[in-house]
C-alpha cells in the first residue's frame, strides 16, 4: 500500500512539474514593451517572441527613440534587431546566443526582463 502511495505522489510531482515547464514556454511567444526616458533621450522598445524549433526563440527587437538635446526633443529615430535565443527548461530563461544577454521570465506577473530593463506582455 505505501508502494503505490509514494508512486502517485510522484506521479503527481511529475505531473506538476511539466505544466510548470509547459505555462513558461507557453507564455513566451507574443508582444512585450516598454518605454523609458532618461536625459538624453526617450525610447520605446518592442520585442515578438516567437518559437522557431524544440527549445530555440528568436525575437524580433524594434525600437524607437528621441534623442534630446538642450531640453529639445529630436526627430524620432528607428532600429530594427534579430536576437536567436535558447530555452533552458532547467532556470526557465533565455539566453541570447550572440551577445550572451540573460532573458528572465515572469509569467505570473505577465513580463519578461532583458538585464533590468522590464517588458510588459500585450
Amino acid at each position: 500500500m505505501k508502494i503505490y502511495r509514494n508512486l502517485f505522489a510522484l506521479a503527481l510531482l511529475l505531473q506538476v512539474c511539466a505544466c510548470q515547464r509547459d505555462k513558461n514556454r507557453a507564455f513566451l511567444p507574443g508582444t512585450y514593451t516598454n518605454s523609458a526616458t532618461g536625459e538624453y533621450s526617450t525610447a520605446d522598445d518592442t520585442l515578438v517572441v516567437e518559437h522557431a524549433e524544440n527549445n530555440n526563440f528568436l525575437i524580433h527587437r524594434h525600437t524607437g527613440f528621441n534623442r534630446i538635446d538642450n531640453g529639445k526633443l529630436g526627430k524620432r529615430e528607428y532600429e530594427k534587431e534579430e536576437w536567436n535565443t535558447i530555452y533552458d527548461e532547467g532556470t526557465k530563461t533565455l539566453m541570447e546566443t550572440r551577445k550572451g544577454r540573460l532573458i528572465t521570465l515572469y509569467p505570473d506577473s505577465g513580463y519578461l526582463k532583458v538585464g533590468k530593463r522590464k517588458y510588459i506582455k500585450n
